[in-house]
């Protein structure tokens, strides 16, 4: 593990105990309608990335089998405790890094990656990751807060950046950049709402090449 690596890990065991209260609520509703939108079908494998506390997982439906993995082992003993205390069969989670997934290739319909490619030391190499194990069609869905294309709003966040990074995220990640880097191939780009600090960015797992959907840039806040 890098220096890097650890000081996240570190930093996120030692907020455990205060993530769920802080964000789960705010974040929950968020997850909840983009992963009710897939419309996961019946016997889907699912790999979720920087899962965390498990904010997300009662939005998955039971009739597929999620994986879980976080670098934070006291973030997975608290999703731990959730799928316990719910019975729920369908989960599971591994302590695992998200640069360097111990799966096979192919080994996923849907691999979920909710607030996370802004935490991860490299975001490009995590998302290598996600295309190798991530079947070919597969469908890979983020949500995070990227840099606004806005001047100011855009100079704002990238000046928090240093201060931000020390706390284990970065803010000065755009968009464009970001999938053309990771050569995704979009099919939907969207906000829940104008106001909204978040993208949920859904795309196809092409493994042979990128072709870009006709969709437009959204406008990041």
């Amino acid at each position: 593990m890098s220096e890097i690596e650890a000081h996240e890990s570190k930093l996120y065991s030692e907020f455990a105990p205060l993530y769920d209260k802080i964000f789960g609520k705010i974040f929950y509703s968020r997850l909840r309608y983009v992963i009710e939108e897939l419309d996961i079908p019946r016997g889907t494998k699912v790999l979720e990335v920087g899962a965390g506390t498990g904010t997300s997982f009662p939005a998955y439906p039971r009739h597929c089998e999620v994986i879980g993995i976080d670098l934070a082992p006291d973030m997975l003993a608290r999703a731990q405790q959730k799928i316990e205390e719910n019975r729920w069969t369908h989960l599971k989670v591994l302590e695992m890094n998200a640069m360097d997934l111990k799966f096979p290739d192919n080994s996923f319909d849907y691999v979920m990656a909710f607030h996370v490619v802004t935490v991860v030391p490299d975001p490009v190499k995590m998302m290598q990751e996600v295309k190798r194990v991530c079947r070919p069609g597969g469908r890979i869905v983020i949500v995070n807060h990227f840099t606004s294309d806005f001047p100011l709003l855009g100079s704002l966040t990238q000046a928090l950046d240093p201060v931000t990074r020390r706390l284990g995220w970065r803010t000065n990640l755009k968009l464009k950049p970001f999938i053309d880097a990771t050569g995704l191939e979009t099919e939907e780009v969207y906000k829940l709402s104008k106001l909204s600090l978040y993208t949920v960015l859904i795309g196809s797992n092409h493994k042979n090449g990128r072709r870009r959907a006709n969709n437009a840039w959204p406008v990041c806040f």
